[in-house]
């Protein structure tokens, strides 16, 4: 009797929680229902990344002292580093730096541990080619300053996605002067209150200039 009563209460349990996951999952459904969709006119329109945003890494070859501690950080040893030591010297001289985006997954430990700061991460994406082998970049390539979306004078830069107003999910033709739903990372830094020290030292010359 006892154990017909526990399966008949597992079983409530069970059918209690598969309710309340339908419920929940139909109710993400049912708010997407009431937005929206947000179309952006690429290529005439572009979203701007994100500023830590990990797209083609930059590469300045006079930086670079060949250690090829990128290459034992890459998770795949991706980066190609083409040196010859020279003997009167007892140095190494660096001939070639490639790495091949079409296999790199943009993890940023290179960057990271970059001890001379010759790699970093750019905003651009745009990295679609018809030849996988074209995607090889060498250190010219790589050295090329990278392309921005907001000094495209053919592209309108799109950054209202991530700062709409409340309720909002369009970004054209949004009234500037709504309040949004979050704020721009330069707002929250000036939202901070200021250092102790600084607030001193400022009171302090202002006594002085008064004296």
């Amino acid at each position: 009797m006892f154990g017909f009563l526990k399966q008949v209460g597992d079983y409530t349990r069970e059918a209690v929680g598969a309710a309340q996951a339908m419920t929940q999952g139909l109710g993400v459904t049912f708010d997407h229902l009431r937005r929206r969709p947000v179309t952006v006119q690429y290529p005439y329109e572009k979203l701007i990344p994100s500023e830590r945003y990990r797209g083609r890494i930059h590469y300045e070859f006079d930086k670079c002292i060949a250690c090829e501690v990128c290459v034992r950080v890459c998770p795949i040893n991706l980066p190609v580093v083409d040196w010859v030591m020279n003997k009167a010297t007892k140095k190494k001289e660096l001939r070639n730096y490639s790495i091949d985006f079409g296999v790199c997954i943009f993890c940023g430990n290179c960057v990271e541990y970059c001890p001379t700061n010759c790699l970093s991460m750019t905003e651009e994406y745009e990295l679609a080619a018809f030849d996988r082998h074209s995607l090889n970049y060498d250190n010219v390539a790589l050295g090329r300053l990278p392309t921005s979306v907001t000094t495209d004078p053919s592209v309108i830069p799109l950054r209202e996605l991530a700062y709409l107003p409340k309720g909002e999910v369009d970004p054209h033709g949004v009234d500037p002067n709504r309040a949004r739903a979050g704020q721009l990372p330069a707002q929250v830094l000036e939202g901070l209150p200021k250092p102790p020290a600084a607030s001193e030292a400022a009171a302090s010359s202002k006594g002085g200039a008064d004296a």
